[in-house]
């Protein structure tokens, strides 16, 4: 049994069908992306994950249990955290306001100390300016503060989507090196990514999402080398 497995999901916004059977599964200390372009359903598969929207069919289990039926905060109980697209933060909130509204569920004041001083640790420039608004923070910064606070509930699982989303490839090599960071210490990542060829040779394994469907699979490497992802994502001279 994975520790992630997402079972034939249809989901609908109306009489609209975003996802129309994705099924993929994610293991216990890795990263798994899903790669697809714009429109896809990848955003919508994670939204459905973290229990923002319902299911039409299908199933999401975690760590043997089905999920896909409890309301958000109890996923973020269970240890499902999501970094949204757009990074979603409080602009007018510090930054320590910020990341202690990513432990909203906790109580153990030890522990959330504990955690601020990992994400101060991890991003250096989140402890320097922790008493500064969000909404004063760059793009790259903010990005880094979307993680922090999704890494304060202290997650089994850390769904990212579109962490890259308008960064500079400097900010973006940082973030990505920090996922890596995170998987080696043994957080599970699920990487929504449009920067196909970033995320692919980040992963351990990988999914494509297209019209709602997953179509292909395989490890990071093996999707980097499959002509038909080269083709339809990942631009021309990346074929040897």
């Amino acid at each position: 049994m994975s520790f992630l497995e997402v079972n034939d999901l249809t989901v609908a916004y109306g009489a609209i069908q975003a996802v129309r059977g994705v099924s993929f599964t994610v293991e216990k200390g890795q990263i798994v992306s899903l790669i697809g372009s714009n429109g896809a359903g990848k955003t919508t598969t994670l939204r459905t994950i973290s229990g923002l929207l319902r299911p039409v069919t299908g199933s999401v289990v975690l760590d043997g249990k089905p999920i896909h039926a409890l309301p958000a905060h109890e996923i973020l109980g269970l240890g499902v955290a999501h970094s949204p697209e757009g990074r979603r933060l409080f602009a007018r909130m510090t930054v320590e306001e910020n990341l202690r509204l990513g432990a909203y569920t906790r109580s153990d004041e030890p522990g959330i100390l504990s955690d601020l001083d990992r994400v101060y640790d991890l991003f250096p420039v989140l402890g320097e300016r922790r008493r500064n608004k969000a909404g004063l923070f760059s793009g790259g910064e903010q990005q880094m503060l979307a993680i922090g606070r999704a890494l304060m509930s202290r997650p089994k699982l850390l769904m990212l989507d579109e962490p890259s989303m308008g960064l500079s490839p400097i900010m973006t090599q940082k973030i990505f090196s920090t996922v890596r960071e995170l998987r080696d210490e043994g957080t599970t990542v699920l990487l929504v990514e449009q920067n196909a060829l970033a995320a692919l040779a980040l992963s351990d394994r990988a999914y494509v999402i297209d019209l709602g469907r997953t179509t292909l699979s395989g490890t990071g490497p093996e999707l980097l080398a499959d002509p038909r992802v080269q083709e339809a994502y990942l631009g021309e001279g990346v074929a040897n």
